[in-house]
């Protein structure tokens, strides 16, 4: 196959992983707005579209083998591409972080159960912010900013603990609230682990330029969900 095959095919790909990200961009945001709001509908509607998102992720899965078959890319298109299974599965996997999110929205609806939505609004925004320039770099190859972004992981993790201890304190002194307390726990756990997902992203775009591997330095705890 022809040079300008490979690249168009590439582009293609490209194009897809970014609406891919911006589906999930939006599904973290939508599932924070309706725990905020208490709107059980609302968080309906991320719920169930997870099933678009994992259709998208397949459909850029089975485009990238197709790529790899038919095109018999070498070194660098080799590594890109391969890169981008691992940024598409980043990416479903954000995606499953708003169903869950969603999910806790649709429980906690019909309850006057204290929220820290200032906090998780912020943990969200963080991550999204963080994720939506993660893919700008992508794109542009751009190390600079791959380096730079997860040092933000920190103010994360840093609104994690505080909202944790929160959530911790709120159980002692309500343990009849220790259920629906460990809801809104979860939602603070995949927004950090959301940031986490962004920064084996920008590892990713190291890959790609330099050929380096490298591990940015996040919390090496083992997560709720054994990941």
């Amino acid at each position: 196959m022809s040079r300008f095959t490979l690249d168009q095919e590439i582009r293609l790909v490209q194009d897809e992983l970014l609406l891919l990200g911006s589906l999930v961009e939006q599904a973290i945001l939508n599932s924070v707005d309706d725990l905020q709001r208490r709107d059980a509908l609302a968080a309906r509607n991320v719920y169930e579209n997870d099933r678009k998102i994992n259709g998208k992720h397949f459909a850029i899965e089975n485009h990238i083998l197709i790529t790899f078959a038919t095109q018999s890319p070498l070194a660098g298109d080799l590594r890109l591409l391969a890169a981008m299974l691992e940024v598409n599965t980043e990416l479903e996997r954000i995606g499953d972080y708003a169903k869950g999110i969603a999910k806790v929205a649709m429980r906690l609806a019909e309850t006057e159960h204290p929220i820290p939505i200032r906090e998780i609004s912020t943990m969200a925004d963080l991550a999204t912010s963080m994720l939506h320039r993660a893919l700008s770099a992508f794109v542009a190859g751009d190390i600079s900013a791959a380096h730079s972004i997860p040092e933000e992981d920190s103010q994360v993790d840093e609104l994690y603990e505080t909202t944790y201890r929160k959530i911790v304190e709120g159980m002692i002194k309500n343990p009849e609230t220790i259920d629906l307390a460990n809801q809104v726990m979860w939602v603070i756990h995949n927004l950090e682990r959301t940031a986490d997902r962004v920064t084996n992203i920008c590892e990713r775009i190291v890959f790609i330029v330099s050929g380096e591997l490298v591990e940015f330095d996040v919390s090496d705890e083992e997560s709720l969900d054994g990941e």
